[in-house]
C-alpha cells in the first residue's frame, strides 16, 4: 500500500506581511511552519503504516525553506520526501498548484491513497484537495473527521457536511481531506528528529515533472490574480488595572457605566 501526503509550509498568520509590489506573501516577514491541518494528514498516514505496513511519501511545493516540511514528515515516519522547488512555480494559485502536485503524483507512480488537510491556514480556500482529485481522476472524501476502518482495498470514514455527519465507505484509489478532529498528531522523538535531519529530501523542478505544460505552472498557469491586499488596522485596546479592597466594586461600576450589565 502506498500513501501520498500533501503538505505545505505556511507563514505565521499573526505576523506575516504582504509585498505591495506583487500582492504575494512576504515569506521573509514571519517564521514558517507546517500547515497544522497537514499534521493530521501525516498522523493518519502514520497510523495506517503501523496497521498495514504502508509506504508513505510526503510531497510539498514551495521555496527551499519548505524542505523543513518534508523533514517534519520524515520525522513522523514518512519514507520519502519530495519538494517541488522552482521559480516556475512562483505565483501559483490553487489551479496551478493542483496541476503541479498532480503531475508530481503521477511521476511518483502507483498509489492507493492521497491525504491532505482540509485547507491551509494562509489561503483558507480548501480547493487543493478537490482539484488534485479531479486532475487525477479519482474519488474524494472531503472533511473527514474520523477514519473508522482501513484495509488495503478501502476505507470507512465519517465526513462532515452542512447537514451533519455521514458514515461512508470508499475504495482505493482515493483522496481524503482531513479536519482537525481527525486525530491528535503525535510529536516525534529526538531520535526521529535526528534521523529526519540526516535523511535525503528530493528536490524536483518543473523540468522533472515529466512533460508538464509549463504554461499551466506558476503565475502563467493561474486562473486568478490578486489585485490588492488590505490588512485590517490593528486594534488598540485600553487596559486598566483595578487595585484595592474595592476592586470588585470598581469593576461593577465600570461595567455598569459601559452599559454591559443591562438586560
Amino acid at each position: 500500500m502506498h500513501i501520498i501526503v500533501l503538505a505545505k509550509q505556511v507563514p505565521d498568520i499573526e505576523k506575516v506581511k504582504f509585498r505591495q509590489d506583487t500582492n504575494w506573501v512576504d515569506r521573509k516577514s514571519a517564521d514558517s511552519e507546517i500547515n497544522p491541518f497537514d499534521l493530521n494528514a501525516i498522523e493518519a498516514a502514520q497510523q495506517m503504516k503501523e496497521k498495514l505496513g504502508a509506504t508513505v511519501t510526503v510531497i510539498s511545493m514551495g521555496p527551499a525553506s519548505a524542505e523543513a516540511v518534508l523533514r517534519e514528515g520524515i520525522a513522523r515516519d514518512a519514507d520519502r520526501g519530495i519538494l517541488l522547488c522552482d521559480d516556475a512555480f512562483s505565483g501559483s494559485d490553487t489551479l496551478a498548484t493542483s496541476y503541479a502536485l498532480a503531475a508530481a503524483i503521477r511521476k511518483v507512480g502507483s498509489f492507493d491513497l492521497v491525504l491532505c488537510g482540509e485547507k491551509t491556514v494562509d489561503g483558507d480556500t480548501g480547493q487543493i484537495g478537490p482539484a488534485v482529485a479531479e486532475r487525477l481522476g479519482i474519488a474524494m472524501l472531503p472533511f473527514v473527521s474520523q477514519i473508522t476502518d482501513v484495509t488495503t482495498d478501502k476505507v470507512t470514514a465519517v465526513t462532515e457536511t452542512s447537514a451533519g455527519s455521514l458514515n461512508v465507505e470508499a475504495s482505493f484509489p482515493l483522496l481524503i481531506t482531513g479536519t482537525k478532529e481527525l486525530n491528535i498528531p503525535r510529536l516525534p522523538t529526538l531520535k526521529e528528529k535526528l534521523r529526519a535531519r540526516k535523511a535525503e529530501v528530493e528536490k524536483w523542478t518543473a523540468a522533472d515533472l515529466g512533460g508538464a505544460d509549463v504554461s499551466k505552472l506558476g503565475a502563467a498557469g493561474s486562473g486568478t490574480v490578486v489585485e490588492s491586499i488590505t490588512v485590517p488596522p490593528e486594534k488598540k485596546r485600553k487596559g486598566e488595572v483595578l487595585k484595592g479592597e474595592d476592586a470588585a466594586s470598581q469593576l461593577v461600576a465600570a461595567l455598569d457605566k459601559a452599559g454591559l450589565l443591562k438586560g
